[in-house]
């Protein structure tokens, strides 16, 4: 099957090759996009990432060509018009799980650096600075950990948080009974949000929990927490995040991840200016730790990534032949 890989990057492909078998695979550095579609022409099928577009207009774009399958290389498809999708005949692919230590293993590293100041320190010893004044932390041990969405993720997350010694409340529609064998609390919403030293965010972004945590939800958190969130950036309402870390109505924020990061996450913008002036508050605040969405980006999770994904491919492929031979005989 001949595959147009959109928006790639020089760390992913080399896993992807390892797997391809007898695919053919043409790698595009172009977010994919309506007007980049037409890139995709002479192929099969198509591969996406978060940033991707996969809209209606960029989907029915991709059928003319006779695009058949789009496979996202990722968990999330709050990027990809379903419906549309399913009325244009597309077959929409997904990894349904990959190392779930990747994004937990990072979200804790964003804790535990912006509980320690280490972006701060490790400025000042670069600078030949070693005064350790104003560097002063807190112990994550007695804590109390709030996590919202408790699959695979946030119950890695969790069972590293259990393992600092912290108390762990949670909130998600079905329990994990796992949790709930090691001690894990489910609470209420309002109720984790109050108690809470740590919220952390581990949800897909839905209609439903798009801006979960808004200028009310934020009002309902310890004025000293920290909001984690290494999930989606639509799960919080960015300015009212950032208004209440001014009022010192919030401790911290620590991301991995921004509502429009598509426009700038995965790329250099070092010698270019960056306009979106809510991400500039956003990286420049002194309360605020962020990377750009990197919690994936481990060596076991790529390999899983590009093995699921390819095997995911050929079964399809191999589906069809025989539904072809089926129908032939």
């Amino acid at each position: 099957m001949k595959i147009a890989f959109f928006s790639t990057a020089a760390y992913e492909r080399d896993w992807f090759i390892r797997y391809q078998g007898h695919h053919t695979i043409t790698f595009i550095e172009d977010l994919l996009t309506e007007q980049t579609s037409q890139l995709a022409s002479g192929h099969e099928a198509v591969c996406a990432f978060v940033e991707d577009d996969l809209s209606e207009p960029v989907l029915q774009a991709l059928k003319r060509l006779g695009i058949g399958l789009v496979a996202m290389r990722c968990v999330g498809l709050d990027n990809v018009d379903l419906e549309a999708a399913e009325t244009l005949g597309i077959t929409i692919l997904h990894v349904p799980a990959y190392s779930p230590y990747s994004v937990a293993e990072h979200a804790v590293a964003l804790l535990m650096g912006f509980v320690r100041n280490l972006p701060l320190a490790h400025q000042r010893v670069l600078q030949g600075n070693f005064s350790i004044h104003g560097l002063t932390g807190q112990d994550l041990h007695g804590k109390t950990v709030g996590v919202i969405g408790t699959g695979h993720i946030g119950q890695a997350f969790s069972r590293i948080m259990l393992g600092f010694g912290c108390r762990l409340l949670a909130y998600d529609i079905k329990p994990a009974q796992a949790l709930l064998n090691a001690g894990v609390e489910y609470v209420p919403l309002p109720r984790l949000l109050a108690e809470s030293d740590v919220v952390s965010l581990h949800c897909p972004l839905t209609a439903q929990t798009n801006q979960l945590l808004n200028a009310d939800a934020i009002a309902q958190i310890k004025p000293t927490a920290i909001v984690l969130n290494s999930s989606r950036g639509g799960l919080v309402d960015t300015t009212a995040i950032l208004n209440a870390l001014d009022r010192k109505a919030l401790g911290g924020y620590a991301a991995d991840v921004y509502a429009d990061e598509k426009k700038w996450f995965h790329r250099d913008f070092s010698n270019k200016s960056v306009t979106d002036e809510t991400l500039n508050r956003l990286r420049s605040h002194p309360r605020v730790l962020l990377t750009a969405h990197q919690g994936f980006l481990t060596q076991e999770a790529l390999q899983q990534i590009a093995h699921s994904l390819i095997l995911q491919i050929s079964f399809y492929q191999n589906s069809r032949s025989e539904g072809i031979s089926k129908v032939s005989m």
